[in-house]
């Protein structure tokens, strides 16, 4: 049994029972479960009881560690060594997992290190907590955020750290006035799952190998805190961000690219060119084929720039989908030229004149992902190679059949493209590379190209800072912590329901803005919705995405089509957006005990408060 004292915590730990135990100001937290490894295969072995262990201590932390040994076959053995350490400064507490000996492909999984219990959390959900929030939850970074309530189950994804499950590296839990931020110090290759044993309802941390091999050690870090909630652990995060020199604010990604910090306070108009729905797409429909075929003309879309113009709109970014060869999501990354039939290359290129001289961004979709069959430079010797040495397949979207694009190469065709656009005169302002900000991390197993998932998250930004280097705006689909340093605007980050297209879909647990209280002075975040609009992607069936994008003091989506009505509705939350753009928020509150009534505050103090059935906003 070991005993670690900091300034206000104390670890107690017994390797040989994995029972670990957290005391801050006489409330006790503790691990009880026994980690474990799946191997390929499935077979699942707890941690035994440890070969050795014995206490360590460096200039900075005082901890123990224990190793365990795992007999494999003809001999071998795969060794974990495990860490605990309490950072004497800080009381910052570090579990550290080395493995050594594992063969390529031979783990597939480590749940490592246990979950804490909530202790009495079944009986605690009965108590009232504070600011109309429950006495036990648990905090998890499901896209914009989730409160999830003691007693309350909810099923999540995959749990994989730096996707939808986990826009950002970190998940936390409340227990009347204590509770603990969880960071992912080695975010890469790492999960999460929820236990529901009766009792207990704790996350559990999990890792996977890297290329194969668990190759580098892999480190939790807990803090541990006293009234505390889920403003307190975005503001722990933010600092832990900063820190380490992760965070890139506005003001900062303004500073490299000047043309930039005309976004704050634009309306976001999102409309497309042209649709080409491949015969091998889930979306063609054979009995409909005016549904696989049809476009309009760039002319078109200019007239309709012009009568937004007339109708008074003064600022908007312009997001334009389908305007290559094919049309949307087609040939990538080999959309060119741009569509014949819509105008071509001279179209286009009168399409961003006039945007320009409305004032409005003109930004485009554009992919670099998913790696068509029929794009002329498709070659497998490109294409992300799996460990068995096959290849990713979908044939989902419009364009039909396609593999992925490795990471190291796409950096290459995005040079190649924007020369393109430059050499055919098309002034691109904004270019918005598709799913690099959603989707997982890709693996390369190919020996000319390899490529882990932390360097495609390094690979994806460069192709973002590319656009930078242009003076173009760098935009992408949702927002993912690893990619937000290059990363200017977002599709959207809304939260997660029960059913994200559906207008009547559920919230799943407690919905709060927990992206936006780390990282609102880092990106802009757009909301769909209009006055009185119920549900829609991302947006609860009884709230309307008009309310949050006030409450995050984030800019809204306005149609092409709208009239001078629908524009004075829309711009007074841009306004508020423009005004708030640099500015943390440092502060979420539920008001009332039904949470329909909500308040956001600013670095500068300024406050907006939301009434969500009324869509009533007053600003402070």
């Amino acid at each position: 049994m070991y005993k670690i004292k900091g300034r206000g915590i104390k670890l107690t730990g017994d390797p040989s029972s994995n029972r670990y135990e957290v005391e801050i100001g006489g409330a006790v937290w503790s691990m009880t479960k026994t980690p474990s490894i799946r191997f390929a295969g499935g077979e699942v072995l707890p941690f035994p009881k440890p070969l050795s262990e014995g206490e360590r201590e460096t200039g900075t932390t005082k901890g123990f560690e224990a190793v365990y040994s795992f007999p494999r076959e003809g001999g071998r053995t795969i060794t974990l060594r495990a860490r605990a350490e309490v950072e004497t400064i800080t009381d910052d507490i570090f579990f550290t997992l080395i493995a050594e000996g594992d063969l390529q492909g031979e783990i597939e999984y480590i749940s490592w290190p246990a979950p804490f219990d909530y202790g009495k959390a079944y009986g605690d959900t009965d108590k009232p907590g504070k600011a109309n929030l429950p006495y036990s939850y648990t905090v998890l970074p499901r896209m914009q955020g989730t409160l999830v309530p003691a007693g309350t189950h909810i099923r999540i994804a995959s749990g994989e750290i730096m996707e939808r499950d986990a826009y950002i590296p970190i998940f936390g839990q409340v227990r009347g006035d204590s509770g603990y931020l969880a960071i992912y110090d080695t975010p890469f290759d790492a999960r999460y799952s929820l236990d529901y044993e009766e009792g207990r309802e704790g996350v559990a941390p999990g890792f996977v190998p890297s290329l194969g091999r668990m190759a580098y050690p892999r480190r939790m870090l807990y803090r541990f805190m006293r009234n505390c909630d889920y403003n307190r652990f975005a503001a722990s995060y933010r600092q832990y961000v900063d820190s380490r020199g992760k965070s890139v604010t506005l003001r900062e990604k303004f500073a490299r690219n000047p043309k930039a910090a005309r976004l704050p306070g634009c309306p976001i108009i999102h409309e497309g060119i042209a649709v080409h729905i491949s015969p091998d797409s889930n979306y063609y429909k054979p009995d409909k084929p005016e549904n696989n075929d049809h476009h309009v003309t760039f002319a078109q879309r200019a007239e309709e720039l012009r009568a937004l113009y007339a109708k008074g709109l003064r600022k908007a970014y312009i997001h334009l989908d389908g305007w290559g060869n094919h049309g949307y999501d087609n040939l990538h990354p080999d959309p060119f030229p741009p569509h014949e039939a819509a105008g071509g290359a001279e179209g286009m290129k009168e399409l961003s004149e006039t945007a320009r001289e409305c004032g409005y961004i003109f930004g485009i979709h554009d992919q670099y992902r998913d790696y068509y069959y029929d794009a002329p430079s498709f070659s497998f010797d490109n294409a992300v190679t799996q460990a068995d040495g096959g290849h990713p397949f979908c044939s989902i979207w419009y364009g039909g059949k396609h593999s992925y694009l490795c990471s190291s190469l796409a950096r290459d065709y995005v040079r190649r493209n924007y020369a393109t656009f430059e050499e055919l005169g098309i002034k691109i302002e904004g270019s918005y590379l598709d799913v690099f900000s959603v989707v997982s991390m890709d693996e390369c197993f190919n020996p000319a190209h390899p490529a882990t998932r932390e360097q495609c998250a390094a690979y994806r930004r460069e192709c973002l800072d590319i656009l930078s280097d242009r003076g173009i705006i760098p935009s992408s689909e949702e927002v993912l912590d690893c990619i937000l340093p290059s990363q200017v605007l977002c599709h959207h980050a809304p939260y997660f329901t029960s059913n994200l297209g559906s207008t009547e879909a559920q919230s799943v647990g407690i919905h709060i803005p927990l992206l936006n209280l780390v990282y609102h002075d880092c990106v802009v975040i757009p909301w769909i919705g209009r006055k009185g609009s119920r549900g829609g992607w991302g947006i609860p069936g009884t709230d309307s995405g008009y309310a949050h994008g006030w409450l995050n003091g984030n800019p809204l989506y306005l149609s092409i089509k709208a009239d001078e009505k629908v524009i004075a509705e829309i711009m007074p939350a841009c306004e508020n957006a423009e005004r708030l753009a640099l500015q943390k928020m440092v502060k979420h509150e539920f008001l009332t005990p039904d949470r329909r009534i909500q308040r956001t505050t600013f670095e500068d103090g300024s406050t907006v408060t939301v009434n969500f059935d009324t869509d009533e906003v007053t600003l402070g």
